[in-house]
């Protein structure tokens, strides 16, 4: 066994480390070979990381970090909506039952805390309904659903029992779709 003192260990300026000792190749996830010039010093592709696009090349991949901060249309973020009111209220089901629910109730069992980040998860599904135009009668019914969630998930066990039965973010989304498709576009 090779043994080195301890100051070489955790020395970053030993000899040892500038030696120039022939590199492994580097290879891309698809299998090809990466020529070293075409890498900085840091191992990122020399052009394009900090502009926020790597090149495109044969052995690089290209991302536009631009393209993923594009403002969303309508209908993709009610489906964003739809999603997250989904994944917080039917997301898993109990195993031989029938019985549906999701994080909002795993997250509620943790007394107070869970209740207070539930309800802000909630209270941002009406912040997006607001934004794409609800008008206050309909964020008023939503922002009620959210306000008898929260106060009855208060309570210990009945209050997680209620959240998994009532569903605020579902009846939320679904409030707001009905609202959206009486709307002309």
């Amino acid at each position: 066994m090779n043994s080195m003192p301890n100051d070489e260990l955790f020395s970053r300026n030993t000899t040892r480390s500038r030696k120039s000792s022939p590199r492994a190749k580097i290879i891309d996830q698809d299998g090809r070979e990466i020529r070293p010039g075409s890498l900085g010093s840091d191992g990122f592709d020399a052009g394009g990381f900090g502009r926020g696009a790597f090149r495109q090349g044969p052995s690089t991949f290209s991302f536009d970090f631009g393209a993923a901060f594009q403002p969303l249309t309508r209908e993709q973020r009610l489906a964003r909506l739809e999603a997250i009111a989904k994944l917080l209220d039917v997301a898993f089901v109990i195993p031989g039952t029938n019985i549906r629910y999701g994080i909002d109730g795993l997250i509620g069992l943790v007394p107070v805390i869970g209740d207070i980040i539930t309800t802000a998860f909630s209270l941002w599904l009406v912040r997006e309904a607001r934004a794409l135009g609800a008008p206050w009668h309909v964020t008023a019914r939503m922002l009620s659903n959210v306000a008898l969630d929260g106060l009855v998930g208060l309570v210990p066990v009945a209050g997680d029992a209620f959240d998994v039965m009532f569903r605020a973010n579902i009846r939320n989304v679904r409030m707001l779709k009905r609202w959206l498709d009486r709307q002309p576009r």
